[in-house]
């Protein structure tokens, strides 16, 4: 969850003392004393990834200048911020001219390093993000660039890469949200189709009426309004892949002539006088349980043992916890440079909030959550307060909110409770006016008894026991209010039928 740092000093003493700073910084922290020692941590698979190199430039054998060359050579991507006891221009030049994102003199304060860590990290979850951005609209995204280390999302990893080298129809299962098309478009990304055409079909988005002209396209004059010919979305993935997301929403009809262009790789436009040839990878996704669709008879069956030739579950980010550090600070990168705010990223307190909340959204609703963050920010760190929605649903967390300006907080919880008693009975009496005083106790009282008279029709004894008062009182009060003579058939009835 949090970033892990790798220090590399061949000084015990200063191995010691940067291990303590990073730690009380937040941040996870391994030593090493040697230069290859450093190499061989990076290139290990097993443990955490590391985030960021501190490397001093003066040691045995293979000093950081040596380390700096074979990270390049070997194109391992982690930022570094060597360290020097001479602080000489030249050797500083030479090791940012090599790599390096910054340098520090030793000793290092801690606030000083702090700094140089959380810029570092900052510029390189940016540099990732641009790097992913492009890859993606170029076609050429990878599984590499999927931001996940984790073994919960291993074996979806293993499964992509195998799947990239053939043409076997793909079926992506997972809730909404987990990134099947980022899953979807590493494995073309991976395979000999990369940088072809990369075509999405949200299948629960077409017009019912339009479905079968949006996938294999009409002629010119095949249906009324039809004034133009137009290539489906088959004709436009054609030497690359076709993504169908939403599989399951694919209404009965349509699902025929799309097994048969899978059968066949051939599709009919309307109104064509042949089928025409097409030559596509498919990949589909889900987010319902297919089988039981079969069952219920809202997908064929035929056609679902076709699309589930190759099924890669991904897991929920609930499921990988382990990924929301990386992801979140990804999107504050992204998002920060979007709005044009210098916000290094996030507070320790503020990812433990992440990871404990449970991400019904996933992926979606964390980037979306990220984005808010950062527009709301002030200063130049993420922190809980800028997650109050998440906060309030996760113990342990303080969330303040603030009271609306224009309203007293007596005036907005009176108004609140007199919503909540109107929807619950009409017949409640008000207890302010118009102007949001409290009423009167003679209005209120009249009211009451007004309200008795009518509930009870008339009859005085009930009317007397249930207010609680006498009855010549309540002929007293009748009379003070001017309700003796609206009174006055009610009464008489009602004493006529009690006789």
């Amino acid at each position: 969850m949090i970033s892990t740092i790798l220090i590399a000093d061949d000084d015990p003493v200063q191995r010691r003392l940067l291990e303590a700073m990073v730690r009380r910084a937040g941040y996870g922290a391994e030593t090493v004393d040697s230069g290859e020692t450093a190499l061989a941590r990076l290139e290990r698979v097993e443990g955490p990834a590391i985030d960021l190199l501190i490397l001093d430039l003066v040691m045995p054998d293979l000093d950081g200048m040596g380390v700096l060359t074979k990270m390049r050579e070997r194109r391992i991507a982690v930022p570094v911020i060597v360290q020097t006891a001479h602080g000489s221009i030249e050797a500083v030049i030479s090791a940012m001219r090599a790599g390096a994102y910054d340098f520090v003199v030793k000793p290092v304060g801690a606030e000083r390093l702090q700094f140089s860590i959380k810029n570092a990290l900052r510029a390189d979850a940016l540099e990732e993000e641009i790097r992913r951005i492009n890859r993606r609209a170029a076609g050429t995204l990878t599984f590499r660039d999927l931001v996940s280390s984790r073994e919960e999302m291993a074996r979806v990893i293993r499964l992509g890469e195998r799947a990239a080298k053939s043409t076997i129809p793909v079926l992506l299962e997972g809730e909404s949200g987990v990134g099947k098309e980022l899953v979807a478009r590493a494995i073309q990304g991976g395979s000999d189709r990369k940088g072809k055409p990369f075509v999405t079909v949200n299948c629960g988005a077409l017009p019912e009426n339009l479905v079968e002209s949006i996938l294999f396209g009409h002629e010119k004059g095949a249906f009324t309004g039809a004034t133009e010919k137009h290539a489906g979305k088959f004709q436009e993935a054609h030497g690359g892949t076709l993504f169908l997301d939403e599989i399951g929403e694919l209404p009965f009809e349509a699902q025929v002539k799309l097994l048969r262009a899978l059968q066949e790789g051939e599709i009919d436009p309307i109104g064509a006088k042949r089928p025409s040839r097409v030559d596509i990878r498919l990949i589909s996704a889900t987010n319902q349980n297919l089988i039981e669709l079969v069952k219920a008879g809202k997908f064929r069956e035929d056609l679902y043992y076709r699309l589930n030739v190759f099924p890669i579950f991904i897991p929920p980010l609930r499921a990988r916890k382990g990924d929301i550090g990386d992801l979140a600070r990804r999107f504050c990168a992204r998002f920060a440079a979007e709005e044009g705010k210098k916000i290094r990223g996030l507070t320790a307190e503020a990812l433990a909030l992440l990871a404990a909340y449970d991400w019904p959204g996933n992926v979606r609703q964390l980037e979306n959550a990220l984005f808010r963050a950062v527009v709301l920010a002030d200063g130049d760190e993420l922190t809980v307060a800028e997650f109050p929605q998440i906060a309030a649903q996760v113990e342990g967390f303080d969330v303040r909110v603030p009271s609306a300006p224009a309203l007293s907080a007596q005036t907005t919880r009176v108004e609140r409770e007199i919503v909540r008693v109107e929807v619950r009975d009409p017949n409640t009496r008000k207890m302010l006016d118009e102007h949001g005083d409290v009423r009167k106790l003679d209005d209120l009282e009249a009211e009451a008894i007004r309200f008795a008279l009518a509930h009870y029709r008339g009859q005085m004894s009930e009317m007397a026991r249930r207010l609680g008062i006498g009855r010549s009182t309540l002929y007293r009060k009748m009379k003070e209010y001017g309700f003796d003579e609206a009174a006055d058939d009610k009464m008489v009835g009602a004493d006529s039928h009690a006789a």
